[in-house]
């Protein structure tokens, strides 16, 4: 069956895509989604078979962790080994938003998404179309909708002109508006820690923790 993309703009377009998205989803397929940030490669986080196929689309190895996105706050309580005070004030500035988290992850989860090293890298969209379809399905792992080395998608044209047929259901929810990936923060140690720069400028997250920039930006502590 050739891919397809599904007109997420239009109402009938959007039901249809985020139909046949979620049967994919559950059959074990990977899908392409709209975020705020750039478009990504889902399937589902509790599939290792899935993860696998999602790595091999982007044709990259398990040493990069494929991250996990969610559909509400209430929904990192349960793939969280503590949802610390740090880690819920996160959450309330910037989801659904631009900041991914890296938490440790709680115990004895079915997933394999890589080389987490008892972590796991967690985010919620700013785009309805991710939520609805997150909602639908449970925790998705998404990663940037490229392959790898390559500039990732803004659209989903962009996504399909590098993924081609390798996968079937893609959903155009519109340009994303950031352009930008998530910044990437890690909590999963003694003081948070930027690990990428991105959507979320360190000093919007220093004002909520009530830090200075430079420090999350110190990686030798």
């Amino acid at each position: 069956m050739p891919s397809r993309i599904y007109d997420c703009l239009d109402p009938q377009g959007r039901t249809d895509g985020i139909d046949a998205a979620a049967k994919a989803v559950r059959a074990g397929q990977c899908v392409v989604m709209p975020t705020d940030t750039v478009y990504g490669i889902g399937a589902d986080a509790f599939n290792p078979d899935a993860v696998a196929k999602l790595l091999a689309t982007k044709r990259r190895g398990p040493d990069m962790p494929v991250p996990v996105l969610v559909g509400s706050w209430t929904t990192i309580q349960g793939l969280v080994r503590e949802f610390t005070d740090t880690a819920k004030t996160l959450v309330e500035a910037f989801w659904p938003g631009g900041l991914s988290l890296v938490v440790p992850e709680a115990p004895s989860l079915p997933w394999n998404l890589g080389d987490t090293r008892g972590t796991v890298l967690l985010r919620m969209p700013l785009h309805s179309v991710a939520i609805e379809l997150l909602r639908e399905v449970g925790p998705m792992a998404v990663s940037s909708a490229n392959i790898s080395g390559q500039a990732p998608p803004v659209s989903a044209v962009g996504a399909r002109d590098q993924f081609g047929e390798a996968v079937q259901t893609y959903l155009d929810g519109g340009t994303s508006q950031v352009g930008t990936p998530s910044t990437i923060l890690d909590i999963s140690g003694p003081t948070p820690v930027i690990l990428r720069e991105g959507a979320v400028t360190p000093q919007r997250i220093g004002e909520v923790l009530n830090l200075d920039p430079e420090e999350l930006r110190r990686k030798d502590r």
